[in-house]
């Protein structure tokens, strides 16, 4: 080989390592910056319902007293006995993590800020029982630790479950959750409590405002609203222009600047995917006028459509998180035992919505549990059937879907 075509061999290949090591040096730089705008973001993850009460309290290390009074079924234990018949035996009493399965390696994984949940359960040793009422949830308190080993947990109690076991009932819950350091909001001793927005601060972030409230729609009785002098629901009684200024003088009450805000909110029937224009109305004022970050909707049982709108993240029904309904028939085509893992990234600057990865699980053996690859599809069809109209869908990578708009 001449000398000259060795030199520009050695040349080419030097310039060719080089190119490499700078494009290797550009790749660790752009996961640098991504990590460090990571860091600036704040992470959210939201569910829907959650239910430790009935049959989910009798396999926990504490049952409480298992009398309940329904026209179907009398005692909680009833319903351990029909989850088992489908699903198989649940060897209990279970460790306090049992009940999150799954989800715990999520929250490793993801690490998010906060974990935000509507907890449809008294926590509770009160016997007496609100009349008229079909349904009871009632969770022991010394099973508290099921909620406290998820760290930075916040619970919205503005639903129709919470007074279950009559004011007593309420009264004990908030106390519970209190000495367990468990942020709540939602429902209180009187109205000023009971309208008070958790103020979360994240260090090195900001802060995380979350208003909770609760409507008729959901089931929630009228009776049930908090007062001066009396305990209950932050009730909102419609989707007025009324009920809008309320909820913007009262963001305006207590927002800083950077502040991001929640709005959390038990509306609407357990089934069904429609929309009514005047919910999405409704929402969509909330953002325009009150200034509403995220909008975090639950009661359905099942996960309605997604939206962004303006930048802010609406999520109309997160459906069903974890409950005892195993075994109950009915419904089926909606999959309710499916729930949805909401993880949002939100810019702390603006409120905005930076991205939302959405890990599907299945509710098996009163746990949250990884889905099958069958599920996983059939969660992201239906997903992309009833985003369509608010143009937006989902992509899947890996077991994981990551929303489009």
């Amino acid at each position: 080989m001449k000398p000259g075509i060795l030199l520009i061999g050695l040349l080419t290949i030097t310039m060719l390592l080089s190119l490499s090591e700078f494009r290797d040096i550009n790749n660790i730089e752009n996961s640098l910056v991504e990590m460090q705008d990571t860091n600036k973001q704040i992470k959210l993850f939201l569910c829907g319902d959650v239910m430790t009460g009935r049959g989910i309290d009798q396999i926990l290390p504490h049952p409480g007293n298992p009398e309940i009074f329904e026209s179907y079924m009398k005692d909680a234990r009833g319903y351990v006995t029909i989850a088992e018949k489908k699903n198989g035996r649940i060897k209990y009493p279970v460790s306090y993590p049992y009940i999150w399965g799954d989800a715990l390696k999520e929250f490793d994984r993801t690490k998010p800020d906060l974990k935000i949940i509507n907890l449809e359960t008294s926590i509770t040793t009160n016997n007496s029982y609100w009349t008229g009422k079909g349904i009871q949830y009632r969770m022991h308190p010394n099973n508290i630790e099921c909620l406290s080993v998820v760290e930075n947990l916040f619970c919205s109690l503005g639903n129709n479950h919470i007074l279950d076991w009559d004011y007593k009932g309420l009264a004990q819950t908030i106390n519970i959750l209190d000495k367990a350091d468990i942020e709540h909001a939602g429902a209180g001793i009187d109205f000023k409590a009971a309208n008070q927005p958790a103020v979360i601060d994240i260090e090195g972030k900001g802060r995380i405002v979350i208003l909770s409230y609760g409507m008729p729609s959901s089931g929630i009785f009228s009776s049930w609203a908090a007062q001066k002098n009396r305990p209950g629901v932050n009730l909102l009684q419609d989707l007025s222009s009324d009920s809008i200024r309320e909820i913007k003088t009262l963001v305006e009450s207590v927002k800083q600047p950077g502040d991001i805000i929640v709005l959390s909110l038990h509306w609407g029937g357990n089934w069904g995917y429609d929309i009514p224009s005047d919910e999405m109305e409704f929402v969509h004022s909330l953002i325009d006028s009150a200034h509403i970050d995220v909008f975090h909707g639950h009661s359905s049982h099942h996960f309605k459509a997604i939206e962004v709108y303006h930048n802010k993240l609406i999520l109309y029904g997160c459906g069903d998180f974890l409950n005892d309904y195993e075994g109950i028939g009915g419904k089926e085509n909606y999959r309710s035992e499916l729930a949805l893992m909401y993880f949002a990234s939100v810019d702390p600057k603006t409120g905005n919505l930076l991205k939302l990865e959405i890990t599907p699980m299945e509710i098996r053996n009163f746990r949250v549990n990884a889905v099958s690859t069958s599920d996983l599809k059939w969660v992201k069809n239906r997903l992309n059937r009833e985003c369509k109209r608010y143009n937006s869908s989902v992509t899947q990578q890996n077991n994981r879907l990551f929303l489009n708009w």
